[in-house]
């Protein structure tokens, strides 16, 4: 989806989160239809909530849109990482999900491995110019919406106690939609052609993803999840080798490895708790 929007060049950031949203509701309603859902899709008892959820995700959205059109992508790929770690401390702050020491540790060296890729071409720092003021807004700009996200996720998690995957995701973008619409007289302008296909991948892309992001919230916390938004950092090498024919440096190898490697360690962490947990229920209901 952000390679998509990448090329899409110079689009106001209303527009794309106006084509990100009304597309995306294709693949939601594909999904509903499978799921014979359709009938009840739009109905919620909570839908205040949803609206909410929805402004602050397009808050997000726009944000981060905006950011993107103001930064070098590997500056907004490695600032963006904040979010992950912003979601693990809002987890334990306001949902009072266990967040252990291994955790933590494994979240700091993921990111540690983000930076690891990006140092070479972070050039707001090897150029030795300063920081222009758009770049700076910029930097604000992304900072500001993975914390907005973070916050966005926090909501999600909450409305899954009572509302399904798919309604969630219909709600959202609707409302987001609306959103992006409502920016209409601020600076859209005509597409071309390959512009308007690019954008409306964007949306397909961003509804399939939002639909198994939603889903994966159902069956895992959210401070488990989080590290695995290291991995859209692979996906972006491998895109850049086999689409622009980019070659991966040594430092793109070794710190794609570390965010592998912090995945894959609170993968085993978790399920190593996790059978232990249930061997001591066990011998608990066993003594019992």
């Amino acid at each position: 989806m952000s390679s998509l929007i990448k090329a899409s060049g110079d689009v106001f950031a209303g527009q794309i989160v106006f084509f990100r949203s009304l597309f995306a509701i294709i693949p939601v309603v594909a999904v509903m239809a499978w799921r014979k859902e359709l009938a009840t899709a739009f109905y919620t008892r909570r839908p205040f909530s949803h609206v909410a959820r929805g402004l602050v995700g397009v808050t997000s959205m726009g944000l981060g849109f905006y950011a993107l059109t103001k930064l070098p992508l590997p500056e907004w790929i490695a600032i963006n990482y904040a979010q992950p770690l912003i979601v693990v401390v809002f987890s334990a702050l306001f949902l009072s999900e266990t967040v252990r020491f291994f955790r933590w540790t494994a979240v700091a060296v993921g990111f540690a491995g983000v930076i690891v890729v990006s140092w070479p071409k972070l050039t707001l720092i090897t150029s030795g110019s300063p920081m222009g003021q758009g770049e700076a807004v910029g930097v604000i700009a992304v900072l500001l919406g993975a914390a907005v996200s973070a916050v966005a996720q926090l909501l999600v998690r909450r409305l899954l106690l009572t509302e399904k995957s798919a309604t969630i995701v219909f709600w959202f973008s609707i409302t987001s939609t609306a959103a992006g619409l409502a920016t209409l007289p601020f600076g859209w302008s005509p597409l071309s052609l390959a512009q308007a296909c690019f954008l409306i991948g964007t949306g397909l892309c961003g509804g399939i993803g939002q639909i198994l992001m939603t889903e994966s919230y159902r069956h895992a916390d959210m401070s488990t999840i989080a590290p695995f938004e290291y991995t859209s950092m692979l996906l972006g090498i491998a895109i850049g080798y086999f689409v622009f024919s980019e070659v991966p440096t040594l430092y793109t190898i070794v710190g794609g490895t570390i965010v592998v490697g912090a995945g894959l360690f609170i993968i085993w962490r978790e399920q190593k708790l996790g059978l232990a947990t249930a061997a001591a229920r066990k011998v608990t209901s066993t003594q019992g």
